[in-house]
């Protein structure tokens, strides 16, 4: 309220105040104030009700025909392009094809000449093994990746969209099939070549490679429909148990535990025709069912095996084979999920050793591929093929003991965490190589009776020489073991190499194609041809002296540094002054 507003006037001017009949004064009433005025009422918003509208059904073949322009019309070089720039790889292709079937002929001519019992045990049972190896190796990779797998874009946007799954992916499943049924005729039908069958033996036991094969991975697609993976975990295991009891048979047989071999020999014809009429049974049901069902797929399990798809082309891009197992055992490691921890016991190098052993007990399965190598020495022996037992032993040793190198791995790829301990490169890489080392020792030891002939009618040695080609064969696989995890990924920082016509490279992508299999081949071959074996003795030691990183040029540079500093600082005390002296760098 105003001043105006609470003035009273009393009187009139020129006139007295009125006065009542008791003489009183009236006074003048109050102002009441003005009501405020109520306020508008909000005018009511109109509610809006989200109609549910019926989806407008999807072409999903015209949808297909979309996504194959997109990706044709911005293509920058077509299949045949990149077959003419590949020239010398198709050339290297034909040539190590040729050798292939020189080979294969060669151990066709040396596996016939050998009549025993035990090789003819070998060759009814090897393709037996090599069967069983296609159908598990088919299990585990279907179970892994998928069969069936989207990228990430497409599980983000065409998943989601109303269309049928089955119109989409029913393409990439058969695509799938018919590659595993060729990759494992390929296998089968080499192996049985190798192990002397005749051609219409190889050919029945490729096709039994190959349907049953394809049968597994349509069962897989099934069972990846229905979200489940124990029953592929259980197949797996048991067709791998029934692969190494018929190694372990060709052992028995070749030691003349097992005299007589005659029902395997009867079996063998009815076998192979068993195993292609399962696997196409299994092909067209489980293969029919699977697509029937593909719309049930959850999005979670397509992505997933997309994205591990999609790391190992990147790994593979880069001819990089540690790292595709490096993205594989993280897989499995998330799939764990999580472990207990566990003290650790020693001081110094003593406690790295006694966790690399830790990590294997705790880990166990590490030691499954190291046990079945055992066998092979064995294998390759009661098939006449005694000479060549250092190099493919050595190569299967090699895979055998990767696994037991995660810890050197780590240390190799990761330079901080190598860093941090107060040793050198080269006492950690000695500290991490003490486990596979005893591993490879053991390892000679179970194998030692197989370079000595163990009665399978082929070329003895003597027990000092079988010791002696043992113990260079697990030398030569232990060290291409640490080769091949040791060394070092391309380097995209420093020049490329122009490579032929494969175009410019960058220094060491060729180089990751052979890693591990130089060392087993330069320690194991001398043994080949028949030299000394101080040879292979010597460039073993050599191979062991750059391995552990005696010659490591980043602790070399490092040395040079600090003795660079320790000079400045020893000047700055002699002439008195305090020079700041700066820190090392990493």
């Amino acid at each position: 309220m105003s001043k105006k507003t609470r003035r009273r006037p009393s009187s009139v001017p020129g006139r007295a105040p009125a006065t009542i009949a008791d003489g009183t004064t009236p006074t003048a009433p109050v102002p009441q104030p003005e009501p405020e005025p109520e306020p508008e009422p909000e005018p009511v918003r109109p509610i809006r009700v989200l109609i549910d509208i019926e989806p407008e059904p999807v072409s999903e073949d015209a949808l297909r025909g979309l996504m194959r322009d997109w990706r044709r019309g911005r293509a920058t070089r077509h299949l045949w392009d990149m077959i003419q720039d590949g020239y010398v790889a198709v050339l290297a292709t034909v040539m190590i094809g040729a050798m292939l079937v020189s080979v294969v002929i060669r151990a066709q001519g040396a596996v016939s000449a050998c009549t025993s019992e035990g090789c003819l045990s070998s060759r009814t049972l090897l393709p037996w093994a090599a069967l069983c190896g296609v159908l598990a190796l088919t299990l585990m990779v279907s179970r892994i990746f998928g069969p069936v797998v989207a990228s990430a874009a497409e599980g983000f946007w065409l998943m989601e969209a109303p269309i049928r799954r089955a119109k989409i992916l029913w393409g990439r499943l058969v695509s799938v099939m018919v590659g595993a049924i060729l990759v494992a005729a390929v296998f089968g039908g080499l192996v049985a070549a190798l192990s002397g069958s005749s051609w219409s033996g190889v050919v029945n036991w490729a096709v039994a490679s190959g349907l049953g094969a394809g049968g597994l991975t349509a069962v897989a697609a099934e069972e990846q429909t229905a979200d489940r993976t124990w029953v592929i975990r259980t197949l797996q295991w048991l067709v791998g148990l029934v692969g190494l009891t018929a190694l372990m048979t060709v052992v028995a047989v070749a030691a003349g535990w097992l005299p007589n071999a005659g029902f395997l020999n009867a079996s063998q014809e009815r076998f192979d025709l068993v195993v292609s009429v399962v696997g196409a049974v299994l092909l067209v049901g489980a293969g029919l069912l699977a697509i029937l069902r593909l719309d049930q797929i959850r999005r979670a399990r397509l992505v997933s095996g997309g994205s591990l798809v999609a790391g190992m082309q990147g790994a593979m891009y880069a001819l990089d084979m540690s790292l595709m197992r490096d993205i594989l055992v993280e897989r499995d490691a998330l799939a764990r999920g999580h472990v207990r921890p566990t003290k650790g016991h020693g001081t110094g190098l003593a406690a790295l050793v006694y966790r690399d052993a830790q990590r294997l007990v705790r880990f166990p399965k590490q030691l499954i591929l190291l046990l079945l190598s055992i066998v092979v020495p064995y294998a390759v022996g009661a098939l006449g093929l005694g000479v060549l037992s250092p190099v493919i032993s050595g190569l299967v040793l090699l895979t055998a003991l990767v696994p037991l190198l995660g810890m050197m791995r780590v240390l190799s790829r990761t330079g901080g965490l190598a860093r941090s301990f107060p040793f050198s490169t080269a006492q950690v890489r000695t500290a991490a190589m003490v486990v596979p080392a005893i591993a490879a020792l053991l390892w000679v030891i179970a194998v030692t009776p197989a370079f000595m002939g163990l009665g399978t009618g082929t070329a003895h040695l003597s027990g000092t020489d079988a010791t002696i080609h043992a113990g260079v064969t697990g030398l030569a696989g232990l060290l291409g073991a640490v080769r091949w995890v040791t060394a070092k990924p391309p380097n995209y920082n420093k020049p490329m190499m122009q490579m032929g016509g494969f175009g410019a490279m960058p220094p060491g992508m060729i180089g990751n194609l052979i890693k591990g299999i130089d060392i087993v081949a330069l320690v194991s071959l001398p043994l080949l041809f028949g030299w000394s074996y101080w040879i292979s003795v010597i460039i073993a030691g050599i191979a062991f002296f750059i391995l552990r990183g005696s010659m490591n040029m980043d602790d070399l540079s490092a040395a040079q540094e600090e003795q660079k500093r320790n000079l400045e600082a020893a000047k700055a005390e002699a002439s008195g002054g305090k020079k700041k002296i700066p820190p090392p760098k990493r």
